[in-house]
């Protein structure tokens, strides 16, 4: 079955699989909130992709009777089995950054002067704001017990933020 899911598909089920039962707001409130500082996708697919894996039979839906009629999931046995058989497999792929900012420095010599003095200054702002978040978060829920695994993520996370950080200063120190 893992060839026809996706990246989506996992964040879903995984997602479901830690808050518990959930709507597609629901789903898209807790990805803004965790896993869209660091996995970005359409959100509109936290719409689409949980029908997909009712068909799947990886979880189940209750549509309410009354008002909104909004759509509740639940992981299935199937789903949760599905989910931890992607957790176990090894990860060969290698490490992604899709950074616009990386992309514009690679053509900046056919930009304009001053073009990558004011990339890397816009960049040091981002990169500082980003890593205030990110300690407000360590912060608030380091000592949550409840929270504490999905934590070394956002470990990682502020160290990828600091080397961002360290390279973009030292580059504005170059040519700013």
């Amino acid at each position: 079955m893992a060839d026809r899911l996706s990246p989506t598909s996992y964040v879903v089920l995984g997602t479901i699989a830690l808050r518990g039962p959930s709507t597609s707001y629901d789903l898209k409130r807790a990805v803004g909130r965790s896993i869209g500082y660091f996995w970005h996708f359409p959100h509109a697919q936290l719409y689409s992709e949980p029908q997909r894996l009712v068909e799947l039979g990886l979880l189940d839906a209750e549509t309410e009777a009354q008002g909104r009629r909004r759509r509740t999931f639940r992981l299935t046995d199937a789903g949760l089995d599905e989910l931890r058989a992607w957790l176990a497999e090894p990860t060969p792929e290698h490490f992604q950054m899709r950074d616009i900012a990386e992309l514009k420095l690679f053509f900046n010599e056919v930009g304009e002067p001053g073009d990558v003095a004011r990339l890397a200054r816009e960049q040091v702002a981002a990169h500082r704001e980003r890593i205030a978040v990110y300690e407000d978060m360590q912060a608030r829920y380091a000592d949550l017990d409840a929270v504490a695994k999905r934590m070394i993520t956002l470990r990682l996370g502020l160290e990828m933020e600091h080397a961002a950080l360290r390279f973009w200063s030292a580059l504005l120190d170059e040519v700013g």
